[in-house]
């Protein structure tokens, strides 16, 4: 699939906004530990996918109801559905100057992801976390992403890759907060 930058300046790909609030201090702060054990900006950008994924968990999956939708509530309360870790990764990565993209997938509903520069080329990485059936990678080359659209059921990728997150997603997340099965109203189409 042919991905296609939303914006055609890169420097769009590293800025902040109220959900990809990279600059907060707790998003800071994971990103400098985080740089601490890193060789290179690829040894970071991965221990960042692998933080986001495996030590915040997906909310569908653990049954917490609690709705973050900005970065630093994701790093602060340990929670979020796909989207909100999107928007955590995302600040990770660009509090280090790696550009990174927000994309979508149509799958019922729409499932949230980035997508990472590297070497002149976009690479999409699902942070959405691992459980049976399902096994994300960080991978630059073959994607290893949590699931593949089924076309025969109308599911798709969305080729574009967002500077900032999409205002339907961001509507969805802002409405669920304080229901108590927030993921029941998620977008299904962008």
């Amino acid at each position: 699939m042919r991905l296609i930058q939303q914006n055609p300046d890169l420097s769009a790909y590293l800025a902040a906004d109220e959900a990809i609030d990279h600059h907060h201090p707790r998003v800071r702060e994971v990103a400098r530990s985080l740089a601490r054990r890193a060789q290179d900006s690829y040894a970071y950008a991965e221990l960042a996918f692998d933080h986001v994924r495996d030590t915040i968990p997906h909310s569908l999956d653990s049954g917490d109801t609690r709705v973050t939708w900005r970065a630093s509530d994701v790093l602060e309360r340990r929670t979020g559905i796909c989207y909100a870790k999107a928007h955590a990764l995302a600040a990770l990565l660009r509090a280090e100057d790696i550009p990174t993209a927000l994309c979508y997938q149509r799958l019922g509903v729409v499932h949230g992801l980035v997508a990472v520069r590297f070497n002149g080329a976009w690479h999409r990485q699902d942070p959405r976390g691992n459980r049976p059936g399902v096994d994300a990678r960080f991978s630059l080359g073959r994607e290893r992403l949590a699931f593949v659209p089924d076309p025969a059921a109308g599911e798709a990728d969305d080729p574009v890759l967002y500077a900032a997150p999409h205002p339907a997603v961001l509507r969805a997340l802002r409405a669920a907060a304080g229901r108590t099965r927030p993921w029941e109203d998620l977008p299904t189409a962008l």
